[in-house]
């Protein structure tokens, strides 16, 4: 199976507490005959994780009204917003070479804990599994892999910053550590952010909002948008 994972794994505890939202019906935001685009909510893992308790997860659901369906790339169980998926195998390779070969262009908007001061930036710094701590990523000058993200600062409040956030590299967590690198972590994360943060904001406040490729048929630009929950 060809998949892209971004930003990241759940964590162990996140995991044996796994309970996600209901199956209300899908959010379908593009469909034709070589792929789909679906909103995933936040709490639902993109494809099933260990045990019977972890089966579902929003390919099985997307596979119940639409069987051929495949996985290409994945979001973080907390983070909600876009996801793309093949029609047919086919289908998934031709969307899977677009990622590889980062013709797929990503946006997302995060909800970020204080006041942002500059308008616009590049966080350019290199990013490494934390290995005691998994899955938890770290910056690392020496070992980290080249890890590039563009940020936009949308509205600034008395307390937060909402940001656009473009993912020039897709490595796990990525925008995470790099906002809690720049001092100004993702509202509601419960491994980068303040203890207790999670319940507090009932989420993680990060929504991938936006995506634009070359249709994996015709070539012709495609672009799909899902706006923020919050």
């Amino acid at each position: 199976m060809n998949a892209h994972h971004e930003p990241g794994k759940p964590s162990a505890h996140q995991l044996a507490d796994y309970h996600p939202p209901p199956d209300a019906g899908l959010n379908l935001l593009y469909a034709d005959a070589h792929l789909l685009a679906v909103d995933k909510p936040s709490g639902l893992l993109s494809v099933p994780g260990r045990g019977e308790r972890m089966a579902d997860c929003l390919i099985s659901r997307v596979q119940l009204r639409h069987p051929e369906a495949l996985v290409v790339h994945r979001l973080d169980m907390d983070t909600s917003g876009i996801v793309l998926m093949g029609r047919g195998a086919d289908a998934q390779r031709r969307l899977s070479q677009l990622f590889m070969g980062r013709q797929v262009g990503k946006r997302y908007e995060a909800l970020v804990h204080g006041v942002l001061p500059q308008d616009a930036g590049e966080i350019d710094l290199p990013l490494i599994t934390d290995w005691p701590r998994r899955p938890r990523q770290k910056v690392d000058p020496q070992l980290g892999k080249p890890s590039l993200t563009r940020f936009q600062v949308i509205e600034r409040f008395d307390r937060t910053t909402r940001v656009a956030l473009e993912p020039v590299t897709g490595r796990s967590h990525q925008l995470r550590v790099h906002l809690m690198a720049l001092g100004h972590p993702i509202v509601g994360d419960d491994l980068y952010g303040p203890d207790g943060d999670r319940a507090v904001a009932g989420r993680l406040m990060l929504h991938a909002c936006h995506i634009s490729l070359p249709h994996p048929d015709t070539g012709a630009a495609l672009s799909v948008s899902c706006p923020s929950p919050f």
